[in-house]
């Protein structure tokens, strides 16, 4: 059970989920209340990791027919489902932008899942690295630290060796990692700004996340700046913003965009509308930095955005 510093460290290639329970939710069993936080994960597999220990209620194990109550701190360390012994090798296209003996920056391309899932357990950008450096089959997740969307386009990093993962990990959770996005908004935009506002699932529509009030929301805090604006077929006002992120949720920028009455052009999820010649949300992470692990100081990337995301900026008639 997680209940040492040890166990806890075993853990660093995934951190743990952690939920606090809202005051006006009702009391209901530990396995219900995790089936309605993190849907994507099926109720059985959810009580196994009760039972095995990976499910901590205020501090202490779990157990499947446990109550839960208002203020609850439910924290989950999520494990790699059975279908995860299935994962081969296999040759997937996308860009190494450099290598060292720690690191793996990578420019993942616009489609490519970036872990196996529901749907998807095969043809990733995780099944791509496990061809190109077998290495990573003895390192949790291939080493991936971080996740872009299916449709997000641009940098991430991957850890060759677990310490090298762990170091990631902790930049990540210090904030220290330093990640720089690229988007095309709707509307107009007449200032710079951040946006503070927790993230959690959206309780209407359970594939959204949404800003407060959402289930098990958590912090959240996006930098944004307009770049430049135009008109996009004619008629639709977007303007080119340049995002930094501080945490790391999922969907972070394209819900904080959206909960400012500016969502991204092509994110159909989040009111966005496919104009210009966009076939995918407008979302590309540009430059990526981090700390490296052999101590070879920070090491900076930035990556052009993608081909069809070109296209689309092109075709702006942009002010002057």
């Amino acid at each position: 059970m997680p209940d040492t510093d040890t166990d806890k460290e075993s853990f660093a290639a995934g951190a743990p989920l952690e939920f606090r329970l809202p005051i006006g939710a009702a009391p209901e069993r530990l396995d219900k209340a995790l089936a309605r936080l993190i849907p994507e994960h099926s109720r059985a597999r959810l009580q196994a990791w009760i039972e095995e220990g990976h499910v901590l209620v205020n501090g202490r194990p779990g157990k499947v027919k446990q109550i839960t109550h208002p203020g609850d701190v439910l924290t989950v360390w999520e494990q790699q489902p059975p279908e995860s012994l299935a994962f081969v090798p296999e040759n997937v296209d996308f860009t190494v932008v450099a290598d060292s003996p720690d690191w793996i920056v990578v420019n993942k391309p616009a489609g490519l899942v970036t872990h196996p899932g529901a749907g998807n357990w095969s043809g990733t950008l995780l099944n791509g690295l496990l061809y190109r450096y077998p290495e990573l089959s003895q390192v949790a997740r291939a080493g991936i630290v971080h996740r872009l969307d299916k449709d997000t386009s641009g940098l991430l990093v991957v850890a060759r060796h677990e310490k090298a993962q762990t170091h990631l990990i902790r930049q990540m959770q210090a904030r220290t990692v330093s990640r720089r996005y690229v988007a095309l908004v709707h509307g107009r935009m007449g200032r710079a700004g951040t946006v503070d506002r927790a993230i959690g699932r959206d309780p209407r529509v359970p594939v959204r996340m949404a800003v407060e009030p959402a289930i098990a929301a958590r912090p959240a805090v996006t930098h944004y700046e307009p770049l430049r604006m135009g008109v996009a077929d004619g008629e639709y006002g977007v303007c080119e913003v340049a995002c930094r992120l501080e945490t790391g949720r999922t969907h972070q920028i394209r819900v904080h965009m959206a909960s400012l009455g500016h969502p991204l052009v092509g994110d159909v999820l989040y009111g966005g509308k496919l104009i210009a010649g966009a076939r995918r949300q407008m979302l590309h992470a540009r430059a990526l930095a981090f700390d490296d692990y052999s101590g070879g100081g920070r090491k900076s990337f930035e990556a052009e955005p993608a081909p069809d995301f070109a296209a689309v900026l092109e075709g702006v008639q942009w002010e002057t």
